[in-house]
């Protein structure tokens, strides 16, 4: 898969460099080297899966440049582009035809206890508190603007925005959120004799987890950044004013179509 991915980067960077245009290349696992590239850039084509876009996502987190994902991955909910088409339909994005699909992103602040110091980072996909390496559950008191709404002895519970729908939220039970929404919602994992259902919350909403546990926990966001939890540490989730935007050449009723063909497990 890194080879072809590789291939087909350099594919593309061929392409647009034929046709005068300036194109840089750079894993989205190296962060900073990525980030010190974006100046003048308009676009980020995004090559692989959901998880490359995800940390593209990252990376553009500042900015207000679109990503395109190309999938060589598997499903590729998030991408708008498949390998074999990518040719034949980027002119069309290099030449402004298409459309901006702005996803709603969360804020993730975390707290030990009897900190005051807190770390605030952010997600498109999703936030999982969660236990860690011992196959054993925690406890987790979720809150909502201060007032406890739910308290679950589970292997861990998700808070997802729209576009986390479709990921850990969905093989969870939930349901999959219309794609702009701006909605969160609280998934338990494995819940044992506490409620299992999940739950819609707005975005005006202010959801605080606090994790108790005997043995190390953890936090992950957008499934690539993992923070160890200990016992009484909380973390608190809101809207947040970063947003992702994906530049789009398909007409917006197909994410229904290739949703449902990717649900039957087709490509």
């Amino acid at each position: 898969m890194v080879e072809a991915t590789h291939a087909k980067a350099m594919e593309l960077h061929d392409f647009l460099v034929a046709r005068g245009i300036s194109a840089w290349l750079c894993s989205a696992w190296e962060k900073d080297q990525a980030r010190a590239q974006l100046n003048g850039t308009d676009l980020i084509l995004s090559i692989g899966g959901d998880g490359t876009i995800l940390r593209a996502a990252h990376v553009a987190l500042h900015s207000t440049i679109p990503i395109t994902g190309i999938n060589l991955g598997r499903l590729g909910f998030m991408t708008e582009l498949n390998a074999d088409e990518v040719v034949e339909k980027l002119p069309d994005l290099l030449a402004g035809k298409g459309w901006i699909d702005e996803r709603a992103m969360i804020d993730v602040e975390m707290q030990a206890t009897g900190q005051a110091s807190t770390q605030t980072l952010q997600a498109l996909n999703d936030v999982v508190v969660a236990r860690g390496a011992i196959s054993r559950l925690v406890h987790i008191e979720v809150s909502l603007d201060g007032q406890v709404i739910g308290d679950y002895r589970a292997d861990g519970v998700i808070v997802s925005t729209a576009t986390g729908s479709t990921g850990y939220s969905l093989a969870a039970g939930g349901p999959i959120l219309y794609p702009h929404s701006t909605d969160f919602l609280v998934v338990p994992v494995a819940a044992h004799l506490s409620p299992a259902y999940p739950l819609v919350l707005p975005s005006t909403a202010v959801i605080q987890l606090r994790i108790t546990t005997v043995h190390q926990g953890v936090l992950s966001i957008d499934g690539h950044i993992n923070l160890p939890l200990s016992d009484g540490n909380t973390v608190t989730i809101k809207h947040s004013p970063h947003t992702t935007r994906f530049q789009r050449i398909h007409p917006e009723t197909a994410f229904y179509s290739s949703l449902e063909q990717k649900l039957k497990g087709k490509h």
